[in-house]
């Protein structure tokens, strides 16, 4: 039975509900390439210095093609969890498989999205797919988190016997699975546009969301989570966005079994040592749609209380609260910056 004062939800919702974005939106960086496609054009790429909806399209004879993603036909259905995590794997072998300058900062992410490849590889040799949950809030870290999670899920090549039958088990195990189980535990205070990208973003994602409302200190993620786990006794592991830099997050492995107190489970942390740059280096080089706070210049999400854009962004004279503009959150590059906009 639920906590008193723990409500739970769970996504899909009706589309009623919906605002934008529309969870459609969320896949246009997963698009097939049509077969006719594919014979003009050798390479797509997002741009890292203009907006989101710049593509760049590189064709056989060496010229660019300009267009925005608003240009792509929009599909009115979502495609299945296992035609989804073979469309998100391609797009991020192809950024795998591209060239850049050894220092460079996306070369840095290539290093760190196969690190976390492997992580999440390494986990779907010691779990079921049935035993994983993810913990999602909508925000950037979650986001690249539960990106690599659903790329880790299509089938790969191993080194041994053992691990390449695990590979495949796991991946048998996508094909037959039809939602991702995931938490959700939110402060008592939430934005209205992190609560409308996690709803759309899960229906993309075919995530099935319980939601949790933290209250501390009658609810507190630790009761969320213990309820969580009464609720799904058969999950050992819950892949989490935690970064090296965050609270707590220090000295975190990539592994770790919940402190004492906790409900036991194996926190899972493919993204530990990423950077903040990094980690929006792969969100807008992939074209990922992000919460629009992000563009508001607000660089760590909580609550409305605690939560305010980051005043190393700031643009232009200090006047009055509602007047000030502030830069988009990945123009910061300091790690230790990023939660200069939280009480």
């Amino acid at each position: 039975m639920a906590e008193p004062g723990v409500r739970t939800t769970h996504v899909p919702v009706s589309a009623d509900t919906l605002r934008s974005p529309r969870p459609q939106d969320h896949l246009r960086p997963f698009r097939p390439v049509p077969a006719s496609a594919s014979a003009t054009s050798t390479s797509t790429t997002y741009s890292t210095t203009e907006p989101l909806t710049t593509v760049y399209t590189t064709q056989p004879n060496g010229t660019t093609r300009t267009s925005t993603i608003d240009e792509a036909d929009d599909d009115d259905d979502l495609p299945d969890l296992p035609t989804l995590v073979a469309r998100i794997y391609a797009r991020v072998q192809a950024f795998l498989s591209e060239t850049h300058p050894p220092e460079s900062l996306l070369a840095s992410v290539q290093r760190q999205t196969q690190i976390s490849l492997e992580v999440v590889w390494s986990a779907l040799s010691q779990y079921k797919l049935s035993e994983l949950s993810v913990s999602y809030n909508g925000g950037k870290d979650c986001l690249v988190l539960l990106i690599l999670f659903l790329a880790g899920l299509h089938p790969y090549p191993r080194h041994t016997p053992n691990e390449l039958d695990a590979g495949t088990a796991a991946a048998a195990q996508a094909v037959a699975a039809t939602v991702i189980p995931a938490i959700y535990a939110l402060p008592p205070d939430p934005f209205p546009a992190v609560e409308d990208f996690v709803v759309t973003s899960a229906q993309a994602y075919h995530l099935s969301i319980t939601k949790y409302t933290t209250a501390p200190p009658q609810t507190t993620l630790r009761s969320s989570f213990e309820d969580y786990l009464n609720r799904h006794p058969g999950i050992r592991a819950i892949f989490v966005g935690t970064r090296r830099t965050d609270p707590h997050g220090a000295r975190l492995t990539h592994f770790d079994r919940t402190d004492r107190g906790w409900p036991d489970f194996v926190r899972i942390h493919p993204v530990i040592d990423w950077h903040y740059a990094e980690i929006w280096a792969f969100i807008r080089h992939l074209g990922l749609r992000y919460c629009s706070l992000y563009d508001e210049g607000y660089t760590s999400l909580g609550g409305t209380s605690d939560t305010h854009p980051n005043p190393r962004l700031q643009v232009g004279a200090d006047g009055p609260s509602p007047d000030r503009q502030y830069l988009p959150a990945y123009a910061l590059t300091e790690d230790v910056e990023e939660r200069l906009g939280r009480n």
